[in-house]
């Protein structure tokens, strides 16, 4: 068997020991090299050829999101997850990370060195091997706005669309923001979204996303009133479900295929409120979170999307929403924003 060929990158000689160790652990992957910090990374990388590297984001001498641009200029096809701290100035760099083409990242659990990082480990080398598996480059990200819709399902939803609710996890931040920033402001409905991300870096990702989008952007709060033209981000660490008289309704219920918010949460709980007034998207993601929220949205009459394979990073979450046999129609990103539009306003 080939092993997945990883490099870790950290400034601390403790970290990095504690890291390679935990991926050493694992039977189908491998440390080949480590570097220091930013600058060692980029002299060595290419020596090496790793199929996954883990990057430090805040490092002396050279940074991740410095090194990061270094690497896209000499190796376009590279795989890199972040492990980020969570303050306020890691999390707003750990985002530019994945602007700038980061597969995705960790959160350190306290700190810049984390010696409890073993509670991260499973996490980790899941993302190691989905990152390794990623055919594309993440650097070249070009959103097509072509329309190969596919229509799946023969039914077609009759209800007026209420509100939106939206699921994505690993590649989500960018797609996201394509989708989001592309909705007019004028919607006239609710948008709530789960995307697969820890507490402390929610409020960041709706904070940006607020300065970019049409529509006002926000990180849900418990029993927030849900008001139209709004964009509501679940929090880290909390799953969001809609409560009958349609507010946010926030609870640590146990996490659901390992995730905390899950996308099915919302699912479920959008099509008990919402019934036939509502449409769903699934965007890129690994795992099959959303799969079976979806199948209760088209049960209860709603419309569903999932996004196509040709332009996720991951098509993990969305193909497993497409075998339940209940999506409507498998879109390109480039072209979702248009169709909830359309929908929408009829």
């Amino acid at each position: 068997m080939n092993k997945i060929k990883v490099m870790v990158v950290d400034d601390s000689a403790l970290m990095r020991k504690i890291i390679s160790d935990m991926i050493n652990e694992e039977t189908d992957m491998e440390v080949i090299a480590t570097a220091r910090n930013g600058e060692e990374f980029v002299e060595k990388v290419g020596g090496y050829n790793p199929d996954v590297i883990t990057l430090d984001v805040e490092m002396p001498k050279m940074d991740g999101i410095t090194a990061l641009k270094k690497l896209k200029l000499t190796n376009r096809n590279a795989k890199v997850i972040m492990l980020s701290s969570l303050t306020t100035s890691s999390s707003r760099t750990t985002l530019d990370c994945l602007d700038a083409g980061a597969a995705d990242f960790v959160s350190k659990p306290s700190g810049s060195i984390s010696l409890d990082i073993n509670k991260v480990k499973l996490e980790l080398v899941h993302k190691i091997r989905a990152v390794a598996s990623i055919k594309k480059s993440l650097f070249d990200f070009k959103v097509e706005k072509k329309e190969p819709a596919r229509y799946v399902t023969n039914s077609r939803a009759t209800g007026k669309i209420e509100a939106v609710v939206i699921g994505a996890s690993t590649g989500g931040p960018r797609a996201l923001q394509t989708v989001l920033t592309e909705l007019p402001g004028d919607l006239g409905v609710p948008v709530l979204v789960v995307q697969h991300m820890p507490a402390g870096f929610t409020k960041t990702f709706a904070e940006r996303l607020n300065n970019l989008c049409n529509l006002k952007v926000v990180e849900a709060e418990n029993n927030m009133n849900i008001e139209r033209n709004v964009i509501y981000i679940a929090p880290g660490g909390f799953h969001m479900e809609i409560s009958k008289d349609k507010k946010i309704s926030l609870n640590q219920e146990p996490s659901i295929w390992g995730v905390r918010p899950a996308v099915d949460k919302l699912f479920h709980s959008s099509a008990t409120v919402y019934g036939k007034n509502q449409l769903s998207v699934v965007l890129t993601g690994m795992g099959k979170d959303g799969a079976q929220g979806t199948v209760s949205i088209k049960n209860a009459g709603g419309h569903t999307i999932s996004e196509d394979e040709s332009t996720c990073t991951i098509y993990g979450m969305p193909k497993a929403t497409f075998e339940t046999g209940k999506v409507d129609e498998v879109l390109p990103l480039g072209y979702i924003a248009k169709k909830i539009a359309t929908l929408v306003k009829g």
